[in-house]
C-alpha cells in the first residue's frame, strides 16, 4: 500500500512538472514572438493573425492616411491581450508590444504580475532609467523591459528625477507597472 502511494506522488510530481514546463504557444514571449504574434509580421497581416480576436485602431488616424498610432488586441469575450505600437517604415511593421494580460509569460517564466525579484533571478539587469513617475528595467538577455512605478520604491526615492535609482534600491517585491516587448 505505501508503495502504490509513493508511485502515485511520482506520477503526480512529473505531471506537475509536466504542466509548468508545457507553456502555452498562443501566450508565449520569446526574443521573435509574442503569442501569435512574430517580429517579422506587418501591420497589415494584423486581421490575419488576430482572426480570433478583436482589433481596435484609431480610427482618426485611419481616415488621415497616417495608419494607426496604437492597436488594441482584444480576445472575443472582452479581455484586453496587447497594445501594438507600428514603426513608421513605408511597410509598417510592430516597434512595440504592451502586455497586458498576465497569461502572457516570457521563457523564462516572467509574466506581468511578476515582482522585481522575480525578474532578477530570471534575468541580468542591463540598465535602469529612471523618469518621473517610474524606473524602466532593460535585461540583457531579452527584448523585454519592465516598467515599475515609483510607488512602490521607498519614499525617499519617489520624487527624485535627477538621481540614478539601483537595482539595489528597488524592493524585491515591487510589482511590475507595464511589460513590454521592443523590436527594432
Amino acid at each position: 500500500m505505501a508503495s502504490i502511494k509513493k508511485i502515485v506522488f511520482a506520477l503526480g510530481l512529473v505531471l506537475i512538472t509536466q504542466c509548468q514546463t508545457n507553456k502555452d504557444p498562443d501566450f508565449l514571449i520569446t526574443a521573435d514572438k509574442v503569442g501569435k504574434l512574430e517580429r517579422s509580421s506587418l501591420i497589415r497581416d494584423l486581421e490575419l493573425i488576430f482572426t480570433e480576436d478583436s482589433l481596435v485602431m484609431d480610427t482618426v488616424q485611419l481616415t488621415f492616411g497616417n495608419g494607426a498610432s496604437k492597436i488594441k488586441v482584444f480576445e472575443k469575450g472582452g479581455s484586453h491581450l496587447m497594445t501594438l505600437t507600428p514603426n513608421t517604415d513605408s511597410i509598417p511593421k510592430v516597434e512595440n508590444v504592451l502586455v497586458q494580460d498576465a497569461r502572457f509569460v516570457t521563457d523564462k517564466g516572467i509574466h506581468i504580475k511578476s515582482t522585481f525579484k522575480d525578474i532578477q533571478e530570471a534575468y541580468s539587469i542591463k540598465k535602469i532609467i529612471t523618469s518621473l513617475n517610474n524606473v524602466v528595467i532593460l535585461t540583457k538577455e531579452s527584448t523585454v523591459y519592465f516598467t515599475i512605478d515609483k510607488a512602490e520604491l521607498p519614499e525617499n526615492l519617489r520624487y527624485t528625477t535627477n538621481s540614478q535609482i539601483e537595482a539595489v534600491q528597488i524592493p524585491d517585491a515591487a510589482k511590475i507597472k507595464y511589460m513590454m516587448v521592443g523590436w527594432d
